[in-house]
Protein backbone atom coordinates (compact mmCIF):
# COMPACT_ATOMS: atom_id res chain seq x y z
CA UNK A 1 0.00 0.00 0.00
CA UNK A 2 2.89 2.54 0.67
CA UNK A 3 3.84 1.86 -3.17
CA UNK A 4 0.85 3.91 -3.76
CA UNK A 5 0.26 6.75 -1.23
CA UNK A 6 4.18 7.64 -0.93
CA UNK A 7 4.07 8.79 -4.91
CA UNK A 8 1.19 10.60 -4.35
CA UNK A 9 2.22 12.25 -1.26
CA UNK A 10 5.82 13.14 -2.43
CA UNK A 11 4.06 15.34 -4.87
CA UNK A 12 1.51 17.02 -3.23
CA UNK A 13 3.49 17.82 -0.16
CA UNK A 14 6.78 18.92 -2.06
CA UNK A 15 6.93 22.42 -3.32
CA UNK A 16 10.23 21.59 -5.43
CA UNK A 17 8.18 18.61 -7.49
CA UNK A 18 6.11 21.67 -8.83
CA UNK A 19 9.12 23.18 -10.60
CA UNK A 20 9.52 19.34 -12.48
CA UNK A 21 5.81 19.61 -13.33
CA UNK A 22 5.83 22.96 -15.04
CA UNK A 23 9.34 22.47 -17.13
CA UNK A 24 7.72 18.96 -18.20
CA UNK A 25 4.35 20.88 -18.80
CA UNK A 26 6.26 24.15 -20.45
CA UNK A 27 8.41 21.45 -22.68
CA UNK A 28 5.00 19.47 -23.90
CA UNK A 29 3.49 22.74 -24.61
CA UNK A 30 6.41 23.52 -26.85
CA UNK A 31 6.17 20.84 -28.40
CA UNK A 32 2.77 20.09 -29.32
CA UNK A 33 2.33 23.50 -30.72
CA UNK A 34 5.32 23.53 -33.31
CA UNK A 35 5.14 20.25 -34.40
CA UNK A 36 1.53 20.46 -35.10
CA UNK A 37 2.21 23.66 -36.77
CA UNK A 38 5.71 22.30 -38.83
CA UNK A 39 3.73 19.00 -39.17
CA UNK A 40 0.70 20.86 -40.85
CA UNK A 41 2.78 22.81 -42.92
CA UNK A 42 5.19 19.97 -44.63
CA UNK A 43 1.88 18.13 -45.02
CA UNK A 44 0.00 21.15 -46.67
CA UNK A 45 3.14 21.73 -48.90
CA UNK A 46 3.56 17.82 -50.04
CA UNK A 47 -0.15 18.14 -50.59
CA UNK A 48 0.56 21.19 -53.53
CA UNK A 49 3.08 19.43 -55.51
CA UNK A 50 0.55 16.12 -55.00
CA UNK A 51 -1.92 18.51 -56.99
CA UNK A 52 0.36 19.91 -59.04
CA UNK A 53 1.85 17.06 -60.26
CA UNK A 54 -0.57 14.16 -59.75
CA UNK A 55 0.30 10.25 -58.83
CA UNK A 56 2.31 9.39 -61.71
CA UNK A 57 4.52 11.07 -63.78
CA UNK A 58 6.52 9.90 -67.36
CA UNK A 59 8.77 12.41 -68.17
CA UNK A 60 11.51 14.20 -69.62
CA UNK A 61 14.36 16.45 -69.07
CA UNK A 62 14.68 16.85 -72.77
CA UNK A 63 13.40 19.87 -74.16
CA UNK A 64 12.29 18.05 -77.45
CA UNK A 65 10.22 15.61 -75.67
CA UNK A 66 9.34 12.17 -76.98
CA UNK A 67 7.29 10.93 -79.25
CA UNK A 68 4.20 7.84 -80.33
CA UNK A 69 2.52 9.42 -76.96
CA UNK A 70 -0.85 9.10 -78.93
CA UNK A 71 -0.50 5.06 -78.53
CA UNK A 72 1.08 6.08 -75.11
CA UNK A 73 -2.25 7.20 -73.83
CA UNK A 74 -3.95 4.36 -74.93
CA UNK A 75 -2.51 2.36 -73.38
CA UNK A 76 -2.24 3.81 -70.22
CA UNK A 77 -6.44 3.84 -70.54
CA UNK A 78 -6.75 0.53 -71.09
CA UNK A 79 -4.56 0.00 -67.81
CA UNK A 80 -7.55 -0.86 -64.87
CA UNK A 81 -5.77 0.89 -62.26
CA UNK A 82 -5.12 4.16 -64.16
CA UNK A 83 -8.41 6.68 -63.73
CA UNK A 84 -7.02 9.92 -66.09
CA UNK A 85 -3.67 10.86 -68.28
CA UNK A 86 -2.79 14.15 -69.08
CA UNK A 87 -0.17 15.03 -72.12
CA UNK A 88 1.71 18.23 -71.07
CA UNK A 89 4.51 20.19 -73.40
CA UNK A 90 7.05 21.85 -70.98
CA UNK A 91 10.07 24.04 -71.61
CA UNK A 92 10.95 27.80 -71.43
CA UNK A 93 10.74 30.87 -73.54
CA UNK A 94 10.21 34.55 -73.02
CA UNK A 95 7.58 36.97 -71.99
CA UNK A 96 6.57 40.39 -72.84
CA UNK A 97 3.72 42.85 -73.35
CA UNK A 98 2.82 45.02 -76.21
CA UNK A 99 4.57 48.46 -76.32
CA UNK A 100 7.52 46.96 -73.61
CA UNK A 101 10.99 46.44 -74.54
CA UNK A 102 11.30 44.21 -71.04
CA UNK A 103 11.50 39.88 -72.07
CA UNK A 104 10.77 38.14 -68.77
CA UNK A 105 12.23 33.94 -68.69
CA UNK A 106 9.19 32.01 -68.45
CA UNK A 107 8.11 28.13 -67.72
CA UNK A 108 5.75 27.34 -70.19
CA UNK A 109 3.51 24.52 -70.08
CA UNK A 110 0.84 23.14 -72.62
CA UNK A 111 -2.03 21.32 -71.27
CA UNK A 112 -5.30 20.22 -72.37
CA UNK A 113 -7.69 21.85 -69.47
CA UNK A 114 -10.02 19.78 -68.61
CA UNK A 115 -7.71 16.70 -68.92
CA UNK A 116 -5.28 18.29 -66.40
CA UNK A 117 -7.75 18.89 -64.18
CA UNK A 118 -9.13 15.33 -63.49
CA UNK A 119 -5.59 14.23 -62.92
CA UNK A 120 -4.13 17.32 -61.12
CA UNK A 121 -5.66 20.26 -58.80
CA UNK A 122 -5.82 22.42 -61.82
CA UNK A 123 -9.06 23.86 -61.56
CA UNK A 124 -9.32 24.41 -58.36
CA UNK A 125 -6.06 26.97 -58.79
CA UNK A 126 -8.09 29.12 -61.40
CA UNK A 127 -9.79 32.52 -60.00
CA UNK A 128 -12.30 33.08 -62.64
CA UNK A 129 -12.87 29.40 -64.11
CA UNK A 130 -12.79 27.18 -61.20
CA UNK A 131 -16.05 25.99 -61.93
CA UNK A 132 -15.30 25.13 -65.48
CA UNK A 133 -11.55 24.31 -66.56
CA UNK A 134 -12.80 23.47 -70.14
CA UNK A 135 -13.11 27.42 -70.77
CA UNK A 136 -9.61 27.81 -68.91
CA UNK A 137 -8.08 29.40 -72.36
CA UNK A 138 -11.32 31.34 -73.08
CA UNK A 139 -11.37 35.19 -72.24
CA UNK A 140 -14.20 35.92 -71.54
CA UNK A 141 -13.74 39.78 -73.05
CA UNK A 142 -12.77 38.20 -76.23
CA UNK A 143 -13.93 34.64 -76.59
CA UNK A 144 -12.71 33.82 -80.32
CA UNK A 145 -8.93 34.61 -79.56
CA UNK A 146 -6.28 32.10 -77.80
CA UNK A 147 -5.95 32.76 -73.99
CA UNK A 148 -3.26 31.88 -71.64
CA UNK A 149 -3.47 30.88 -67.61
CA UNK A 150 -0.93 33.02 -65.42
CA UNK A 151 0.73 32.44 -62.78
CA UNK A 152 -1.00 34.39 -59.74
CA UNK A 153 2.41 36.01 -58.92
CA UNK A 154 3.32 36.76 -62.57
CA UNK A 155 -0.30 38.60 -62.76
CA UNK A 156 1.00 41.88 -60.93
CA UNK A 157 -1.96 41.49 -58.74
CA UNK A 158 -1.01 43.12 -55.20
CA UNK A 159 -1.57 41.05 -51.94
CA UNK A 160 -2.23 42.22 -48.79
CA UNK A 161 -0.80 41.10 -45.25
CA UNK A 162 -3.71 39.11 -45.19
CA UNK A 163 -2.49 37.08 -48.18
CA UNK A 164 -5.53 38.14 -50.20
CA UNK A 165 -5.40 38.71 -53.50
CA UNK A 166 -6.97 42.09 -55.34
CA UNK A 167 -8.59 40.29 -57.92
CA UNK A 168 -11.02 42.82 -60.00
CA UNK A 169 -14.96 41.56 -60.88
CA UNK A 170 -13.89 40.55 -64.39
CA UNK A 171 -10.73 39.49 -66.26
CA UNK A 172 -8.35 42.59 -66.85
CA UNK A 173 -8.20 43.14 -70.56
CA UNK A 174 -4.47 42.03 -71.34
CA UNK A 175 -2.21 41.04 -74.23
CA UNK A 176 0.96 38.98 -73.37
CA UNK A 177 3.87 37.79 -75.95
CA UNK A 178 5.33 34.48 -75.64
CA UNK A 179 8.63 33.96 -77.94
CA UNK A 180 10.21 30.43 -77.85
CA UNK A 181 13.17 29.09 -79.88
CA UNK A 182 11.58 25.88 -81.50
CA UNK A 183 14.01 22.76 -82.09
CA UNK A 184 13.95 19.68 -84.28
CA UNK A 185 13.44 16.19 -82.73
CA UNK A 186 17.04 16.06 -83.46
CA UNK A 187 17.67 18.82 -81.53
CA UNK A 188 18.23 21.80 -83.72
CA UNK A 189 16.73 24.96 -84.07
CA UNK A 190 13.61 24.35 -86.33
CA UNK A 191 13.67 27.83 -87.62
CA UNK A 192 17.64 28.12 -88.14
CA UNK A 193 16.98 29.68 -91.56
CA UNK A 194 14.66 32.21 -91.04
CA UNK A 195 14.33 33.61 -87.63
CA UNK A 196 14.83 31.25 -84.88
CA UNK A 197 12.38 32.72 -82.44
CA UNK A 198 8.61 31.99 -82.83
CA UNK A 199 6.37 34.63 -81.32
CA UNK A 200 2.93 34.34 -80.57
CA UNK A 201 0.44 36.50 -79.12
CA UNK A 202 -1.92 35.79 -76.10
CA UNK A 203 -4.86 37.15 -73.95
CA UNK A 204 -4.89 37.21 -70.04
CA UNK A 205 -8.12 34.29 -69.26
CA UNK A 206 -7.03 33.67 -65.60
CA UNK A 207 -4.91 33.13 -63.24
CA UNK A 208 -3.47 29.80 -61.44
CA UNK A 209 -2.94 30.08 -57.88
CA UNK A 210 -1.51 26.65 -56.42
CA UNK A 211 0.22 27.97 -53.61
CA UNK A 212 3.66 26.89 -54.68
CA UNK A 213 5.88 29.81 -54.94
CA UNK A 214 8.07 28.65 -57.97
CA UNK A 215 5.18 27.35 -60.21
CA UNK A 216 3.18 30.63 -59.16
CA UNK A 217 5.71 33.06 -59.73
CA UNK A 218 7.35 31.62 -63.24
CA UNK A 219 4.47 29.55 -64.99
CA UNK A 220 1.68 30.43 -67.79
CA UNK A 221 0.31 27.70 -69.15
CA UNK A 222 -1.43 27.82 -73.13
CA UNK A 223 -3.52 25.28 -74.78
CA UNK A 224 -1.43 21.78 -75.72
CA UNK A 225 -1.33 22.11 -79.80
CA UNK A 226 -0.13 25.90 -79.51
CA UNK A 227 2.84 24.72 -77.24
CA UNK A 228 3.70 21.94 -79.44
CA UNK A 229 4.14 24.43 -82.31
CA UNK A 230 5.41 26.95 -80.26
CA UNK A 231 8.13 24.49 -79.35
CA UNK A 232 8.64 22.60 -82.36
CA UNK A 233 7.00 19.47 -81.45
CA UNK A 234 3.98 19.82 -83.81
CA UNK A 235 4.28 18.09 -87.49
CA UNK A 236 4.26 14.39 -88.60
CA UNK A 237 5.34 13.11 -85.22
CA UNK A 238 3.85 15.11 -82.43
CA UNK A 239 6.15 15.22 -79.38
CA UNK A 240 5.25 15.72 -75.60
CA UNK A 241 7.30 16.28 -72.44
CA UNK A 242 5.39 14.49 -70.06
CA UNK A 243 2.49 12.65 -69.56
CA UNK A 244 0.54 12.90 -66.13
CA UNK A 245 -1.56 10.15 -64.52
CA UNK A 246 -3.83 9.77 -61.60
CA UNK A 247 -4.44 6.37 -60.49
CA UNK A 248 -8.04 5.12 -59.19
CA UNK A 249 -8.34 5.78 -55.42
CA UNK A 250 -8.22 2.20 -54.19
CA UNK A 251 -4.41 1.75 -56.31
CA UNK A 252 -1.40 1.49 -53.98
CA UNK A 253 0.55 4.30 -55.25
CA UNK A 254 3.77 1.86 -55.23
CA UNK A 255 2.26 -0.55 -57.33
CA UNK A 256 0.57 1.65 -59.68
CA UNK A 257 3.96 3.42 -60.46
CA UNK A 258 5.53 -0.36 -60.92
CA UNK A 259 2.22 -0.89 -63.60
CA UNK A 260 3.11 2.19 -65.01
CA UNK A 261 6.74 1.48 -65.57
CA UNK A 262 5.96 -2.28 -66.70
CA UNK A 263 4.02 -0.88 -69.51
CA UNK A 264 6.47 1.78 -70.67
CA UNK A 265 9.29 -0.88 -70.84
CA UNK A 266 7.03 -2.49 -73.09
CA UNK A 267 6.20 0.44 -75.08
CA UNK A 268 9.69 1.21 -75.51
CA UNK A 269 10.39 -2.50 -76.91
CA UNK A 270 7.74 -2.13 -79.47
CA UNK A 271 9.07 1.31 -80.73
CA UNK A 272 12.50 0.36 -80.68
CA UNK A 273 12.57 0.14 -84.14
CA UNK A 274 10.79 3.47 -85.14
CA UNK A 275 12.26 6.71 -85.59
CA UNK A 276 13.31 8.89 -83.46
CA UNK A 277 13.60 5.75 -80.66
CA UNK A 278 16.89 7.01 -78.91
CA UNK A 279 14.44 9.79 -77.49
CA UNK A 280 12.30 7.04 -75.13
CA UNK A 281 15.80 6.52 -73.06
CA UNK A 282 15.65 9.80 -71.96
CA UNK A 283 12.04 9.16 -70.36
CA UNK A 284 11.89 8.34 -66.88
CA UNK A 285 8.53 6.92 -64.66
CA UNK A 286 8.48 8.39 -61.20
CA UNK A 287 5.55 8.74 -58.56
CA UNK A 288 4.82 11.86 -57.38
CA UNK A 289 6.80 11.66 -54.41
CA UNK A 290 9.79 11.46 -55.94
CA UNK A 291 9.25 13.73 -58.78
CA UNK A 292 8.81 16.66 -56.88
CA UNK A 293 11.65 15.77 -54.10
CA UNK A 294 13.79 18.65 -55.11
CA UNK A 295 11.21 20.95 -53.99
CA UNK A 296 9.58 18.84 -50.60
CA UNK A 297 13.03 17.68 -49.52
CA UNK A 298 14.25 21.29 -48.19
CA UNK A 299 11.28 21.34 -46.25
CA UNK A 300 11.01 17.61 -44.78
CA UNK A 301 14.99 18.39 -43.77
CA UNK A 302 13.88 21.50 -41.75
CA UNK A 303 11.08 19.10 -39.99
CA UNK A 304 13.94 17.39 -39.13
CA UNK A 305 16.59 19.92 -37.54
CA UNK A 306 13.63 21.04 -35.76
CA UNK A 307 12.44 17.25 -33.97
CA UNK A 308 16.75 17.25 -33.63
CA UNK A 309 16.33 20.20 -31.50
CA UNK A 310 13.45 19.08 -29.59
CA UNK A 311 15.75 16.40 -28.53
CA UNK A 312 18.01 18.47 -26.93
CA UNK A 313 14.87 20.25 -25.45
CA UNK A 314 14.13 16.75 -23.86
CA UNK A 315 17.87 16.40 -22.81
CA UNK A 316 17.54 19.97 -20.81
CA UNK A 317 14.04 18.73 -19.28
CA UNK A 318 15.76 15.12 -17.75
CA UNK A 319 18.37 17.41 -16.36
CA UNK A 320 15.85 19.34 -14.57
CA UNK A 321 14.00 16.03 -13.38
CA UNK A 322 17.41 14.69 -12.27
CA UNK A 323 18.76 17.95 -10.18
CA UNK A 324 15.19 18.31 -8.61
CA UNK A 325 14.99 14.03 -7.79
CA UNK A 326 18.01 13.94 -6.63
CA UNK A 327 17.24 17.12 -3.81
CA UNK A 328 14.27 14.67 -2.74
CA UNK A 329 16.30 11.81 -3.15
CA UNK A 330 18.50 13.61 -0.27
CA UNK A 331 15.64 15.28 1.61
CA UNK A 332 14.01 11.82 2.09
CA UNK A 333 16.72 9.66 3.04
CA UNK A 334 15.34 8.77 6.41
CA UNK A 335 12.38 8.07 4.52
CA UNK A 336 14.12 5.89 2.97
CA UNK A 337 16.06 3.97 6.20
CA UNK A 338 12.92 3.89 7.99
CA UNK A 339 11.36 1.71 4.65
CA UNK A 340 14.81 -0.62 4.59
CA UNK A 341 14.72 -1.20 8.00
CA UNK A 342 10.94 -2.47 8.48
CA UNK A 343 11.85 -4.76 5.49
CA UNK A 344 11.34 -3.09 1.93
CA UNK A 345 13.61 -3.78 -0.83
CA UNK A 346 15.71 -2.34 -3.00
CA UNK A 347 13.05 -2.70 -5.83
CA UNK A 348 10.31 -1.45 -4.08
CA UNK A 349 12.58 2.12 -3.14
CA UNK A 350 13.18 1.84 -6.68
CA UNK A 351 9.07 1.06 -7.45
CA UNK A 352 8.64 4.36 -5.22
CA UNK A 353 10.56 6.89 -7.08
CA UNK A 354 10.06 5.81 -10.31
CA UNK A 355 6.06 5.62 -9.48
CA UNK A 356 6.79 9.12 -8.12
CA UNK A 357 8.66 10.47 -11.56
CA UNK A 358 5.86 8.61 -13.95
CA UNK A 359 3.29 11.26 -11.72
CA UNK A 360 5.05 14.25 -12.43
CA UNK A 361 5.82 13.12 -16.41
CA UNK A 362 2.50 12.24 -16.55
CA UNK A 363 0.94 15.79 -14.79
CA UNK A 364 3.30 17.62 -16.11
CA UNK A 365 2.61 16.12 -20.00
CA UNK A 366 -1.38 16.41 -19.22
CA UNK A 367 -1.28 20.02 -18.41
CA UNK A 368 1.37 21.18 -21.35
CA UNK A 369 -0.64 18.89 -23.72
CA UNK A 370 -4.19 20.38 -22.76
CA UNK A 371 -2.69 24.08 -22.83
CA UNK A 372 -1.04 23.47 -26.18
CA UNK A 373 -4.19 22.44 -27.81
CA UNK A 374 -6.15 25.02 -26.34
CA UNK A 375 -4.10 27.60 -27.78
CA UNK A 376 -3.81 25.69 -31.12
CA UNK A 377 -7.68 25.74 -31.24
CA UNK A 378 -7.26 29.44 -30.93
CA UNK A 379 -3.60 30.28 -32.65
CA UNK A 380 -5.20 31.65 -35.33
CA UNK A 381 -7.86 34.05 -33.76
CA UNK A 382 -5.00 35.33 -31.70
CA UNK A 383 -3.12 35.98 -34.65
CA UNK A 384 -5.86 38.33 -36.62
CA UNK A 385 -6.61 40.15 -32.57
CA UNK A 386 -3.11 40.84 -33.38
CA UNK A 387 -2.80 41.78 -36.41
CA UNK A 388 -5.52 44.25 -35.59
CA UNK A 389 -4.55 45.81 -32.69
CA UNK A 390 -0.63 45.66 -33.38
CA UNK A 391 -0.31 45.00 -37.26
CA UNK A 392 1.93 42.14 -36.61
CA UNK A 393 1.60 38.06 -38.01
CA UNK A 394 3.50 35.35 -37.95
CA UNK A 395 4.02 35.37 -41.30
CA UNK A 396 3.66 38.20 -43.71
CA UNK A 397 0.98 36.87 -46.05
CA UNK A 398 2.64 39.53 -48.65
CA UNK A 399 5.16 37.35 -48.71
CA UNK A 400 4.60 33.98 -47.87
CA UNK A 401 2.16 31.92 -49.82
CA UNK A 402 0.56 30.71 -46.58
CA UNK A 403 -2.83 30.91 -45.52
CA UNK A 404 -4.33 30.07 -42.31
CA UNK A 405 -1.76 28.73 -40.11
CA UNK A 406 -1.78 24.77 -39.52
CA UNK A 407 -3.79 23.45 -36.36
CA UNK A 408 -5.18 20.29 -37.59
CA UNK A 409 -4.22 18.66 -34.09
CA UNK A 410 -2.55 14.76 -34.37
CA UNK A 411 -3.71 13.16 -32.06
CA UNK A 412 -1.10 9.87 -32.57
CA UNK A 413 1.45 12.29 -31.67
CA UNK A 414 0.17 13.90 -29.02
CA UNK A 415 -0.33 10.89 -27.19
CA UNK A 416 3.76 9.94 -28.76
CA UNK A 417 4.96 13.85 -26.95
CA UNK A 418 2.50 12.21 -23.70
CA UNK A 419 4.84 8.86 -23.43
CA UNK A 420 7.57 10.30 -24.36
CA UNK A 421 7.36 12.80 -21.47
CA UNK A 422 7.08 10.18 -19.09
CA UNK A 423 9.62 7.94 -20.10
CA UNK A 424 12.10 11.29 -20.04
CA UNK A 425 11.06 12.12 -16.22
CA UNK A 426 11.87 8.21 -15.86
CA UNK A 427 15.33 8.67 -17.62
CA UNK A 428 15.92 11.91 -14.85
CA UNK A 429 14.84 10.13 -12.41
CA UNK A 430 16.40 6.78 -12.57
CA UNK A 431 20.42 7.72 -11.24
CA UNK A 432 18.90 9.14 -7.97
CA UNK A 433 16.54 6.17 -7.45
CA UNK A 434 19.11 3.73 -7.84
CA UNK A 435 21.68 5.88 -5.48
CA UNK A 436 18.71 5.82 -3.14
CA UNK A 437 17.96 2.28 -3.19
CA UNK A 438 21.73 1.22 -2.51
CA UNK A 439 22.15 2.74 0.70
CA UNK A 440 22.04 0.60 3.82
CA UNK A 441 19.65 1.64 6.50
CA UNK A 442 22.55 1.45 8.78
CA UNK A 443 24.30 4.11 6.82
CA UNK A 444 20.79 6.32 6.99
CA UNK A 445 19.97 5.82 10.35
CA UNK A 446 23.34 6.61 12.08
CA UNK A 447 22.66 9.97 14.57
CA UNK A 448 24.50 12.11 12.90
CA UNK A 449 22.74 11.36 9.66
CA UNK A 450 19.62 12.37 11.21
Amino acid sequence: MYKLILPKRYLLRRPITLLAVLAVALCVFIVVVVMTVMNGLVDGFREKNHDFVGDCIISTDSLVGFPYYEQLLLRLQAEPSVFAVSPVVQSYGLLSRPGSEQNLGIEIMGIDPERHSRVTGFAKTLHYRNDNPAMAFVPLYAPDKPGCVVGIDKMWWQRDRAGVYAHSSTPPQMELILSTFPLTARGALARADLDAVLTESFLYSDDSHSGLVKVDGNTIYIPLEKAQILFGMAGETPRISAVHIRFKPETNLAIGTRKVQDLWSAFIADHRESPYADLLDRVRVENWIVNRRAAIAPMEKEQTMLIFLFLMLGVITVFIIFVVFYMIVSYKSKDIGILKSVGASCADVIVIFLSFAALVGLLGSVLGAGAGCAFLVRINDLEGWLFARFNWQLWDRSVYAIGEIPNTIEWQTVGLILVLAVLACQAGAILPTLQAARRRPVEILQVNQL
